[in-house]
């Protein structure tokens, strides 16, 4: 792609996140990166023969969107499987598997992603016999719910995985059983693991462009960085890592991501004698990804008072193995990643880098808590003394309302303590959780500001303490994102010396929440001009130049 030999981008709202200088005019981009943000006069007086102007009529630019916490991997083969989040049913699931006759990125299985039994009449998951009935017991069939913490295979898909009545619970799973004590097809948690090893690769031929078709459409949201994660005991993550790689060494790779690892992967690691941070300004090793506990949703996050349910969830690592594989990354350079969700599992993990921080280790990017979803507020002050980000998910307020209520009752309210994070010292870094939720940014804006489905804004805010500004809520998908992932010299903000990724959209959110925000004002923002390393990647064709 031919760059000119500088874009000026003049005539904006530019919201830079410098505390120093939040606002400018306009913006020169000479190369890949940021070389001065200033005044319209200011900028022009750089034009030059070569210089290409693009006049952004008033328009909010804000620098590019960084997700902190999507699973790409996944997100980008879901797009290619039988969608199930908006089945309102069992039975419209059903059908909808029935009548499949789109791609199957793994092979002959019949793959999907997203039902949610809490939303259908009733309340029942789907069972094996059910699948069999919907697309045949000889086909291997898996699906798995919007948590990604349970799934439902087929008796087919049993089968492949040697998975009948005698197979024993593995360490950290569940196997679902019907009164007979044969598997119903329910699996939860590490269970799923056993199908999974029994099911065909995506090839490279497949994987690569998947991962294209993805970036365009993070491009069309605006997201120009992720923060990659890792599933427990999954095999995706080199999978992964090698499409990055081939993707950036044909020079087509347009996006920062920072890959986790997965803690079973260290020993490679060590073998390899690799260091964290290792890599370039578009792929590089991030943090090692490890697992304290499951989800709310399937009632196997691990708590410190029961579920309603008399449920106490399930830690899914081991304590000492924990606090062994942190300490062991941190000798290697890597920070860890630890997804915790019940309040029990937060504490847990918040022990083990209480523990690690008296060896004195110093690292690239912070130690971080996945989700930090439910906390006990004497657990909340924690994050900010040991300097550790907290990184959570909007969108998951408004998917999760209900269910919090239902499943805990009064303590509702220890759930997405965002505000409270964040005024005791945590570094909030804001992510979607995608194929969980939409990758979408302007719908977790909105449920960070509002906590409510913007469909039903008259029932007001869902514990309203905890909201965020707009300010604090960009910081967090741009600056915060990129100190969690040691980019802060490089992305996050509007300033010179930095990479130019950037975003303009078709509203100015500033004024938009100044006023009277109904439903969907925020949350159907529009991206309409996406620039990532000097290069527009996303054009609607509202921005002239």
């Amino acid at each position: 792609m031919t760059q000119p030999a500088e874009l000026l981008l003049i005539n904006g709202r530019f919201y830079t996140v410098e505390a120093a200088r939040p606002w400018a005019e306009a913006v020169a981009v000479a190369g890949s990166t940021i070389t001065a943000v200033g005044t319209n006069e200011a900028i022009l007086a750089r034009r030059g023969p070569d210089s290409q102007v693009r006049d952004l009529g008033g328009r909010l630019a804000l620098p590019g969107l960084c997700d902190a916490h999507i699973h790409f991997y996944d997100w980008s083969l879901a797009r290619q499987t039988v969608p199930l989040a908006d089945c309102a049913s069992k039975a419209e699931m059903l059908n909808r598997v029935a009548r499949w006759d789109g791609p199957t990125p793994h092979g002959d299985w019949l793959t999907g992603r997203g039902w949610n039994e809490r939303h259908w009449p009733g309340g029942q998951r789907p069972t094996r016999h059910e699948l069999d009935a919907a697309c045949g017991a000889d086909r291997p069939a898996i699906f798995w719910r919007s948590d990604m913490h349970c799934a439902v295979a087929n008796s087919a898909a049993l089968r492949a995985a040697g998975i009948d009545a005698q197979t024993p619970e593995p360490d950290g799973g569940t196997i679902g059983r019907d009164a007979a004590g044969q598997p119903n097809g329910l699996l939860w948690e590490l269970a799923i693991n056993q199908v999974m090893a029994a099911m065909p690769k995506p090839a490279a031929a497949e994987l690569e462009p998947a991962f294209e078709a993805g970036m365009a459409e993070l491009h069309r949201l605006g997201i120009t960085a992720i923060h990659d994660q890792r599933m427990k005991d999954q095999s995706e993550g080199p999978l992964a890592l090698n499409a990055y790689l081939r993707l950036d060494a044909r020079d087509v790779l347009r996006l920062r991501v920072n890959c986790n690892v997965a803690a079973h992967d260290l020993d490679h690691l060590v073998g390899l004698g690799l260091a964290g941070g290792f890599g370039n300004e578009r792929v590089r090793l991030g943090h090692v990804k490890l697992f304290a506990d499951g989800t709310m949703g399937s009632e196997t996050a691990w708590m410190l008072a029961p579920f309603v349910s008399g449920r106490q969830g399930m830690r899914v690592t081991p304590l000492e193995q924990l606090a062994g594989e942190v300490s062991r990354a941190a000798a290697l350079g890597f920070a860890s990643s630890i997804h915790a969700i019940g309040d029990r599992a937060v504490r847990e993990v918040l022990d083990v880098f209480e523990e690690l921080s008296h060896s004195g280790s110093q690292l690239r990017q912070p130690h971080r808590v996945e989700h930090v979803q439910i906390i006990d507020p004497a657990d909340r002050p924690r994050l900010g003394a040991l300097g550790l980000t907290a990184s959570v998910q909007p969108v998951h307020i408004v998917d999760d309302m209900e269910t919090a209520e239902t499943v805990l009752a009064e303590r509702a309210e220890r759930l997405y303590n965002f505000r409270s994070l964040l005024d005791e010292g945590a570094l909030l870094a804001l992510g979607s959780d995608a194929p969980v939720a939409t990758p979408d940014p302007f719908v977790g804006f909105h449920a960070a500001m509002y906590r409510q489905h913007p469909r039903q804004m008259a029932a007001g805010p869902w514990y309203p303490r905890q909201r965020l500004s707009l300010a604090e809520t960009i910081h967090g998908y741009t600056l915060g994102a990129a100190r969690a992932g040691g980019w802060q010299d490089l992305i996050g903000s509007l300033t010179a010396g930095k990479r130019a990724d950037l975003i303009v959209l078709d509203r100015n959110l500033f004024e938009v929440v100044a006023g009277s925000v109904e439903g969907e004002e925020v949350a159907g923002t529009q991206v309409v001009l996406t620039v990532f390393d000097g290069q527009v990647v996303y054009d609607a064709g509202q921005v002239a130049g």
